[in-house]
């Protein structure tokens, strides 16, 4: 999607989902053509002019100030995730200019697959664009096993829209599970613009799945950091398992995700038993998935 598009069904998107009334404005007269507030209201409760804001929603964002998107954000009443959306697309010209780099294949350090290893719980390191990394074999069970997948099939978004064993998994949860991967998808293109294998992504999914074509129209995004899945696995039945989303030091881009059932509750008992099924699958080879493992 062009930039100038992006900012602007983005702002769009924002300002359709609050009244004038949640605004504390008094609603002009007569009928409104569109849901939510009119730019100009958006440009009354920011303080620019209309010509200002309409320029800004088009993506003529060339000279915009960080004061301006932090008015823009507080009128829309953006959250931490949707305001750090803004400024990536906007990218104010008194903030530090960023240093373009290319992508480099993103390789996972061995001492990382050990710790995989360790962990009594189902755990994977993610990479951009919800690529897995790696996975420990109680997630392989959980989920699906990843590393026996094709390089370009061991993605998190694919699997979750395209492969109807994670719907059969996910349950009634899908739709909400569908909405915040798309979301963590949108958050991820803002800051890495430009990004060819995102591009094939985005293209692959709205090609084949109505459901991410609707979902990614919407525009929302959002930070994964903790939550809870409710997942019906067809061996053990039901699981309601926290999540914790840890930034992987010294590698950009990778994230190690980590579940664990309430102590002592079903689900421990469930995933105990699951994690019987883990105990004649191989351990991956650090070495080679290091040499084979790609951004």
């Amino acid at each position: 999607m062009e930039h100038s598009t992006e900012i602007r069904e983005f702002l769009r998107t924002r300002r359709a989902r609050i009244t004038p009334e949640e605004a504390g404005l008094t609603p002009h007269p007569g009928p409104r053509r569109v849901p939510g507030l009119r730019r100009e209201e958006v440009a009354q409760l920011a303080g620019v002019s209309v010509d200002y804001y309409v320029r800004l929603e088009r993506g003529r964002t060339q000279g915009v100030s960080r004061t301006v998107l932090e008015a823009v954000a507080r009128a829309l009443r953006l959250d931490d995730a949707e305001r750090s959306h803004l400024f990536d697309l906007a990218q104010p010209t008194d903030a530090r200019p960023r240093r373009k780099r290319l992508l480099s294949p993103q390789r996972v350090h061995p001492t990382l697959y050990r710790a995989l290893d360790s962990i009594g719980s189902p755990a994977m390191v993610q990479g951009r664009r919800t690529d897995v990394l790696a996975i420990n074999r109680l997630a392989a069970v959980l989920y699906t096993d990843f590393q026996a997948r094709p390089h370009a099939e061991r993605n998190f978004a694919r699997y979750l829209f395209l492969d109807e064993d994670a719907r059969t998994l996910y349950g009634d949860h899908w739709d909400k599970a569908a909405a915040e991967t798309v979301a963590s998808l949108h958050l991820y293109a803002g800051s890495h613009r430009g990004d060819p294998q995102l591009t094939e992504l985005i293209g692959e999914l709205s090609l084949h799945d109505k459901d991410f074509r609707s979902l990614w129209a919407d525009h929302d995004v959002l930070a994964h950091a903790t939550g809870t899945k409710h997942l019906h696995h067809p061996l053990v039945g039901d699981l309601t398992l926290d999540y914790v989303t840890l930034n992987v030091a010294g590698a950009p881009d990778q994230a190690l995700i980590i579940l664990t059932p309430e102590p002592a509750s079903p689900s421990a008992e469930a995933l105990s038993i699951l994690a019987s099924w883990t105990g004649t699958a191989p351990s991956p080879d650090p070495a080679e998935e290091a040499r084979e493992s790609a951004g």
